[in-house]
């Protein structure tokens, strides 16, 4: 899983980079118009970090190492995405660290999803990140649950995503910068949920290989 996890990482960086116009034009709208920069820097950063790492000596179960790996991600997140993203993705990451042993992997989304939820104090229908990040749970566990495979549970959870991503457009935005705007953050999409949307879409073809 770790390996997957890799490949994820390094394939969400180089969308992220080559998104990162559109996500600040879209930041532009109704934030600070740095999202696009942000998370271009972090996702730079990830890579770093994932070519200094080492193999451990002695060796440890791919779980463990997922466990790290995702530990690692969080706090580099935190350390290196300025504004709100960078806290919130971080929270989301350190979650699913905490939740991959003895969970499912769509359990771990839910985990990340909840975190977002008690950082931001927020949930969905606020134009947040999380109008993405929910829905795309919630279809990866009806998935799991209806026997899907993982390229299935992952597709599900893409979909889900980019309709959560779409659908934050006319909402009223209640959290976080946008909401100061009041009705004036209609018509927009939500920075936030549509970089969201384009990190499960890229772990979607990932799993699909």
């Amino acid at each position: 899983m770790h390996e997957i996890l890799d490949t994820w990482l390094r394939t969400a960086a180089g969308r992220i980079h080559d998104a990162a116009p559109r996500l600040t034009e879209l930041d532009q709208a109704i934030g600070d118009g740095d999202h696009g920069t942000n998370m271009d820097r972090g996702f730079k950063a990830i890579v770093a970090a994932l070519d200094g790492r080492t193999a451990p000596d002695p060796p440890v179960s791919d779980q463990a190492a997922t466990t790290e790996l995702l530990r690692v991600v969080g706090r580099t997140l935190i350390s290196t995405v300025g504004g709100a993203s960078g806290p919130l993705y971080g929270t989301a990451f350190l979650r699913a660290s905490a939740a991959v042993a003895g969970m499912p992997e769509p359990a771990t989304g839910a985990a990340a999803a909840t975190g977002v939820g008690a950082l931001g104090k927020s949930t969905a229908g606020e134009k947040t990140m999380l109008d993405a990040l929910v829905p795309a749970a919630t279809a990866a566990r009806a998935a799991l649950d209806g026997g899907a495979d993982a390229a299935t549970v992952a597709g599900a959870a893409r979909d889900a995503a980019q309709t959560g991503a779409e659908a934050t457009i006319p909402l009223l935005a209640t959290k976080g910068r946008a909401s100061y705007l009041g009705e004036r953050s209609i018509g927009h999409q939500d920075p936030g949920a549509t970089s969201a949307a384009l990190l499960l879409a890229a772990l979607a073809d990932t799993v699909v290989g």
